[in-house]
């Protein structure tokens, strides 16, 4: 029987220890955690994630702020919420309109109150990367000594869970758009993670007996949400995986806002 990773029971875990941690820091320090998210596309799908996360955040009496702004507003808008002591962690909701300003927009924010961790200077842990981490670690998937296939080298997924796994020293191995005979490789790997956003992308015969597979790619297809690995994949009773939702998404949120936290809790001591 296929052994799911279900991100949304751990989620729930992670929820009442962080609601015991914000009421210490209201009560017993008089810190009001906050979190601000500039938003600069006026777009259904974008507006879905930043209510997720102003719900997730009035759950556990963090403070959620939105900034919907012009992309030319964003430098002044990121710049007042920096000197802002009341606020504790900004993100900026991407995509921007103009996505080769991505960078110099994350890399505006200061470090410390960098809770998505996408700077170049960020001293958190990206939100993503830390939900794949927590996922598997809670199903016990020890990756010590495993062969690791990440698919996409992209800013929120690939490239900085790459970075975190690879200072843990873990064998790990990414392919992107450029990598060739991929396919023929991907059978070799025992814990593969894909984030590419192409649907379909992984199929049975590119997972071995016994893999683990984490699905975090999302995409639109016949108007419903879908992920990098086919059902095929999941229909097979030998391997361990995300299921199409509730695998790492919850999980994303939740690390999200436990650098919001320590954001708040740093300020503590500079106080």
């Amino acid at each position: 029987m296929t052994r799911e990773l279900n991100g949304r029971e751990l989620a729930d875990y992670v929820k009442e220890r962080q609601a015991r941690q914000v009421r210490a820091l209201r009560q017993a320090h008089h810190i009001f955690p906050k979190l601000a998210i500039a938003q600069t596309i006026d777009d259904p799908v974008i507006d879905s994630y930043v209510r997720l996360k102003q719900n997730y955040g009035a759950d556990i009496l963090i403070d959620v702020e939105v900034y919907k702004v012009d992309q030319a507003e964003l430098s002044g808008v990121t710049d007042r919420l920096n000197h802002d002591p009341s606020v504790h962690g900004i993100i900026i909701q991407l995509p921007l309109a103009d996505v080769s300003a991505t960078q110099e927009a994350v890399d505006a924010i200061l470090p410390e109150k960098d809770v998505d961790g996408l700077g170049s200077r960020a001293t958190l842990d990206p939100a993503s990367p830390t939900a794949i981490s927590w996922l598997l670690a809670g199903y016990n998937v020890d990756l010590k000594g495993k062969h690791i296939a990440i698919i996409g080298n992209g800013r929120l997924v690939g490239a900085p869970l790459h970075k975190m796994w690879q200072r843990s020293g873990y064998d790990v191995t990414v392919f992107d758009e450029n990598s060739e005979n991929m396919k023929e490789q991907l059978v070799d790997f025992d814990v593969i993670v894909s984030a590419t956003g192409v649907p379909g992308l992984i199929q049975t015969e590119d997972v071995k007996h016994g893999a683990v597979v984490v699905d975090a790619g999302t995409a639109s297809e016949h108007g419903k949400i879908v992920g990098d690995v086919s059902a095929a994949v999941r229909e097979r009773g030998d391997v361990t995986i995300t299921p199409v939702k509730g695998g790492v998404g919850p999980l994303t949120v939740t690390a999200l806002f436990d650098n919001v936290i320590r954001a708040a809790q740093a300020t503590i001591e500079t106080e």
